[in-house]
């Protein structure tokens, strides 16, 4: 990107004045004034204002934070939400500012329609407009190409004032009907407002030249300066500005003749015949001129950003002209497309669509400001500072206008946004941005949310039950079943927060250990993730239990669960889970051991549950997670099947049990998927178990501590014959509703 800046403050105001007071100025509103009435118009403007207003100051807030670079509201944008994001607003923010420029050029051509009516009249001629628009444009796009933005901000001072002058003149101007109207802001009056809102779309594009002289934001010697200055400056004197005109309008013509006739302020000016089609060519031709300065060097922008698919364009399209820093072969595109729709002489349909990429763009520009504020950021620091509501207040209003104007244009102009955004997306999948914007107004939500939920739990009398489980595990380069659990637990229903664990002391070298091994993890995770993942460094076992029990629950709700894991074909790691069973018990936690198999997951043969006479606490536990399981989108096709194993004595009052728990909806399954096991008098459990579910996705069993205690790993093995097993150990009773 070129560093010849060279310009102050002046270029920003008036770039943006000059297209704020352009051709809609001249053309529509005395139209709209006829049509809705004064103050009708009083409330276009405000409403206009509404957004134009709180994009001012976001913009003024957030180029006083940091340095806004070439590029101006795509610069803001790109940093803010990222280089995809922005790349794709970026682009239709480019091609409204380039089609931008051929309808100003199009407009143009109206001062002249004296002369189009001359030529009909007299010699029955009828020239098409591009007789003067073609010219035009090859003029302005000379007069770019070659003398580049300099050339521009010098022929803007003349050109502003030659509108300053038309404006002067229609102020002092009187009528007839001004010296004979009893008009007065007393009896002001709203007329059909019922097309308010298709009034709003004509005129609100006069209100849209504010962020113009931002653009320039490359060229500035100081940007936080005079972005603030020049923009804010232009909006509100083109607020009051339109006041005054829009009363000047309904005391000075009929709204008869405000409807009818477009060039309804010739009537009404000092001079009128010469200062208004002059007023018009110069407001016209100012905006085109401010369009076709900022237009290039938001291509430029983007190209240095590397948003177009081929090297080549991005490095011919970012070249600037080393005398003069000037973007163009940016500029040489620009004119191109303009040129297009300067021939094809109607931008009616485009200029709406236009107007909703501008619409986004505003609205775009107040999220990042109220994000800022939400956020507190301790980088946030912007000399200048707007209030959050104000920025709120602009993009909620945005979307609801843009809405209001055209809901197919709305919904069209947010396909074509989100196209976009697929196709870029996919073209730079390593760029990341939008947790830079997020993030910190996440955390603020979360700390609020946590501190409100820790707050009120005292309050709270029921407890609905729901997994918040934790999983220790050293395996995590090794095999992920466990991870897999976590995050079958935590699809939909529960929380999860996934721990690798690092036996070692605490040090600079082993905090830098951890942090590469969690970054490996999170790259290596290819299945849709669910779970909080961490790591936890510690001297023993027993330690990185003890610290991860104690650690709140990412969702606010304390931990509940604990989930070891082991490998069948390695069982000494059981061990340690023995050895620690007892610390976590002490802190009523629902304990699961995974005994992970390298047989693949079958998971069209379902979730086997199997129940026990001593499973009274553990049953509704085990049905619940089978159940949560079963919502994540790997069990889709998958059911769950209820093995009851008890004697041959028990299996008559066992079965009416299960009836009655199904027939009260408590227990949520079908009765053809229960079977009650009658357990033989020479049969191990292990070995019935085997065989009724070894080619199951999933085997779910039962244990109590006491088993534990006595019989210490062989509770865990002998399931070889099974796939993944896991083993559950509830705290307490759970209850289905």
């Amino acid at each position: 990107m070129h560093t010849h800046q060279k310009f102050g403050t002046a270029p920003v105001f008036f770039t943006a004045i000059s297209t704020i007071l352009g051709a809609i100025l001249f053309l529509r509103f005395g139209f709209a004034v006829g049509t809705i009435g004064f103050w009708g118009v009083i409330l276009i403007i405000l409403l206009g204002h509404v957004v134009t207003i709180p994009t001012a100051l976001a913009l003024s807030e957030i180029a006083t934070n940091k340095r806004v670079e070439g590029g101006g509201e795509y610069y803001i944008i790109s940093r803010s939400f990222g280089l995809n994001i922005g790349a794709t607003i970026g682009l239709v923010l480019y091609l409204s500012q380039a089609v931008s420029v051929a309808f100003y050029v199009i407009a143009f051509t109206e001062a002249f329609s004296f002369l189009f009516d001359f030529l009909k009249e007299k010699f029955d001629i009828l020239l098409p407009r591009q007789v003067i628009s073609i010219p035009v444009m090859f003029l302005l796009a000379y007069m770019i190409i070659k003398k580049g933005a300099n050339m521009g901000v010098k022929a803007l001072y003349v050109i502003v004032g030659i509108l300053a002058f038309s404006l002067l003149m229609f102020f002092l101007g009187s009528t007839d009907y001004a010296s004979e109207s009893s008009f007065s802001l007393a009896n002001a009056e709203f007329r059909n407002m019922g097309s308010f809102f298709v009034i709003f779309a004509i005129v609100f594009p006069a209100f849209t030249g504010m962020t113009a002289g931002v653009g320039l934001s490359g060229d500035l010697k100081n940007p936080g300066k005079s972005i603030p200055l020049g923009t804010i400056g232009a909006t509100l004197l083109g607020m009051v500005i339109y006041f005054f005109i829009a009363y000047k309008l309904a005391a000075s013509a009929s709204p008869a003749d405000l409807a009818g006739n477009q060039m309804i302020m010739v009537d009404i000016a000092v001079w009128g015949f010469l200062v208004v089609p002059l007023g018009l060519a110069a407001s016209t031709i100012s905006s085109a001129l401010g369009s076709v300065m900022v237009a290039p060097r938001t291509l430029q922008a983007l190209a240095t950003d590397q948003s177009f698919p081929s090297a080549k364009i991005n490095d011919w399209l970012s070249r600037s002209r080393v005398k003069d820093g000037e973007p163009v072969n940016a500029s040489i595109v620009t004119c191109i497309i303009a040129f297009f729709f300067v021939l094809l002489g109607d931008v009616n349909v485009v200029a709406q669509i236009i107007s909703m990429f501008f619409m986004v763009t505003y609205g775009s520009i107040c999220l990042i400001s109220f994000l800022n504020h939400f956020g507190s950021s301790p980088s946030y620091r912007p000399s200048f500072r707007s209030k959050w509501i104000f920025s709120l207040v602009g993009f909620v209003a945005s979307i609801w206008i843009m809405f209001q104007i055209s809901v197919l244009y709305t919904i069209l102009s947010l396909a074509v946004l989100v196209l976009m955004y697929i196709y870029i997306n996919y073209l730079h999948k390593s760029r990341k941005g939008l947790e830079s914007i997020f993030a910190n107004s996440i955390f603020q939500l979360n700390r609020w949310l946590q501190v409100y939920i820790q707050r009120e739990k005292v309050t709270r009398t029921e407890k609905e039950w729901r997994p918040s489980a934790i999983c220790i595990s050293k395996n995590s380069f090794k095999y992920d079943n466990a991870f897999r659990l976590l995050n079958w637990l935590s699809y939909r229903f529960g929380f999860g927060t996934y721990l690798h664990f690092i036996k070692d002391y605490y040090s600079r070298s082993t905090s830098e250990q951890a942090n590469q091994e969690l970054e490996k993890i999170l790259k290596n995770i290819e299945i849709e993730n669910s779970v909080y993942v961490d790591t936890i460094v510690s001297p023993s076992n027993t330690s990185a239990i003890v610290q991860a029990i104690q650690l709140p629950g990412i969702a606010g709700m304390e931990n509940n669960m604990l989930i070891f894991d082991f490998d069948k074909d390695e069982p000494d790691e059981l061990d340690v889970i023995i050895d620690n069973y007892r610390v976590v018990n002490a802190g009523n936690f629902d304990i699961c051991v995974l005994a992970v198999s390298r047989k693949p997951v079958f998971y069209k043969n379902g979730i086997h549950v199997w129940l026990k006479t001593f499973d009274e606490l553990n049953a509704n536990l085990m049905i619940l997670m089978s159940f949560i399981i079963l919502g994540h989108p790997d069990w889709k096709k998958s059911n769950i099947k209820i093995h009851y194993l008890c004697r041959e004595e028990e299996a008559e009052s066992v079965k009416s049990w299960l009836d009655e728990l199904i027939m009260g909806g408590r227990m949520p399954i079908y009765k053809q998927n229960i079977e009650i096991v009658v357990r033989g008098e020479n049969k191990l459990v292990k070995d019935i178990i085997s065989d009724y579910s070894s080619e199951a996705g999933l085997s779910i069993i039962g244990f109590i501590p006491e088993d534990v205690k006595q019989n210490g790993r062989e509770v865990f093995e002998g399931y070889d014959r099974l796939g993944n097993v896991l083993f559950v150990n509830a705290c307490s009773a759970k209850i289905i509703d």
